[in-house]
């Protein structure tokens, strides 16, 4: 049988374990979006641009003074939106569960890994 200190202690384990675990798919989750939503951007790049040539081939650059690189613009602000968005809903998502938790928005001491009390 054991005492009250190691049975605390196998608890604690396991919630830092369920916690990762679940991290671990909310990362799988969002990396898999992340490549969907390349994989959308990649093909709405092919329709949205047409095929051209530029003035100065060696410098990417260039491409932004044609005429027609509004294509490119498009795609990289909806690009930059895009992340923009992930990335507050990630924070929030985040302050939510450590107030869920009790705390003040700032990660818990105990759940970082290596720490045991």
């Amino acid at each position: 049988m054991y005492d009250t200190a190691r049975r605390v202690a196998l608890v604690r384990q396991r919630v830092r374990k369920n916690t990762r675990r679940r991290q671990q798919h909310g990362i799988y989750g969002l990396s898999a979006a992340c490549m969907l939503l390349f994989a959308v951007l990649m093909q709405a790049i092919s329709t949205v641009v047409r095929p051209g040539q530029t003035a100065a081939w060696g410098v990417f650059g260039a491409m932004l003074l044609r005429e027609d690189a509004g294509g490119y613009v498009l795609v990289a602000v909806v690009s930059f939106a895009a992340a923009a968005a992930i990335t507050a809903l990630c924070m929030r998502f985040r302050i939510r569960e450590n107030r869920k938790k009790g705390g003040t928005g700032k990660p818990d001491p105990q759940e970082q890994e290596g720490k045991t009390t």
